[in-house]
């Protein structure tokens, strides 16, 4: 084990339920590390928009999410950038008879952020022309894009499959430094690393702006061609951040139906001139971590530890043995667009 950390999570009545994380030791854990306690010694902003993704108990509902892409819609419109978006979004057109979310809707979404932000290291002109505020509803796009899919997905399976509800927990900090991936790191990824395990905690990905190959492939169809897609942002992943993702779903892995995803999925990158088994592709996720469920929930039992959680979405606070941090504020303040602004300049 490289280190110890400890995350405590702040209920409605502001009890504390104190997550415990045993970090691994390999190539890219101490990268993270060393970059995930730089983070904390700075005491970045951590996104509390955009923490809990897939957690239908949230009050970040459906109409919310959809009021909130409109927002910023209209903020865009309403700006000097010479970009229009004329659309309009609800749940309504979004989620489908059978409670599916319509993927042509949100690639289309996403390709507005992408349009307007750029890729990282080649901004858009609309974005590099575009004030603080303005920026900040452009990032917003993407967010509530990948937020909104994920709530949708765990609606429907809340009603058709239950205990493959897909809920995480993201660790993002604004401004966060990067880093480079080595070939060592590059070993660490892989499509046996789609499958994520209960309470396993990961390196963020693609924080070059764009999606990968996997979401591409599940967002898109599998008869998508790489020459006829809609979003732009293709990306094998390049950097990494102290960012990191906490999986609280069951793994998937040794079930029928994922292995056969997975192996059409092989086929969807060999049709499309890529080798399934080439680690530059930057595929999946590299675990730098294990929740240690018995100590954290007493319990191994994925439906005892959601429901803790579930009273429990807000991060409160976070140590390593190196490092600590306090985040006493709430994506609903009134005053939490501003606050994140501040931080952005």
């Amino acid at each position: 084990m490289l280190d110890h950390i400890e995350i405590d999570l702040r209920g409605a009545d502001d009890n504390i339920l104190t997550v415990h994380i045993d970090v691994v030791d390999n190539s890219l854990s101490r990268k993270w590390l060393a970059a995930l306690n730089d983070i904390i010694q700075r005491d970045l902003h951590l996104e509390k928009n955009y923490c809990w993704l897939g957690w239908t108990e949230g009050a970040r509902t459906a109409e919310f999410l959809c009021t909130q892409i409109n927002r910023s819609i209209n903020a865009i419109n309403s700006s000097s950038l010479d970009y229009r978006i004329q659309d309009f979004f609800s749940p309504a057109n979004v989620i489908q008879a059978d409670l599916d979310i319509n993927h042509a809707r949100m690639n289309q979404l996403h390709r507005y952020f992408e349009d307007l932000q750029g890729t990282a290291g080649a901004m858009s002109r609309h974005y590099d022309s575009a004030d603080d505020v303005t920026r900040w509803h452009i990032r917003q796009l993407n967010l509530l894009c990948h937020e909104l899919e994920s709530l949708v997905l765990s609606m429907r399976k809340a009603i058709q499959s239950p205990e493959w509800r897909r809920p995480s927990q993201l660790m993002c900090w604004l401004r966060a430094p990067r880093f480079e991936l080595g070939e060592e790191d590059l070993e660490l990824f892989g499509i046996e690393t789609i499958n994520r395990k209960l309470g396993g905690v990961y390196v963020g990905v693609n924080k070059a702006v764009g999606k990968h190959h996997w979401e591409v492939f599940c967002d898109e169809g599998r008869d998508s061609r790489i020459d006829e897609l809609v979003t732009t942002g293709l990306r094998t992943q390049t950097q990494a951040a102290g960012d990191f993702d906490i999986e609280w779903a069951r793994d998937p892995g040794a079930y029928p139906w994922q292995i056969a995803q997975l192996a059409e999925f092989r086929e969807w990158l060999a049709r499309n001139g890529f080798d399934p088994d080439d680690p530059g592709l930057t595929i999946g996720h590299p675990g730098i971590g294990q929740v240690d469920l018995e100590r954290s929930f007493g319990s191994q039992y994925y439906e005892k530890i959601w429901a803790q959680l579930a009273n429990h979405l807000d991060v409160y606070s976070i140590r390593t043995d190196s490092a600590s941090a306090t985040y006493n504020y709430h994506w609903s303040d009134p005053d939490y667009i501003e606050q994140q602004i501040r931080s952005l300049k």
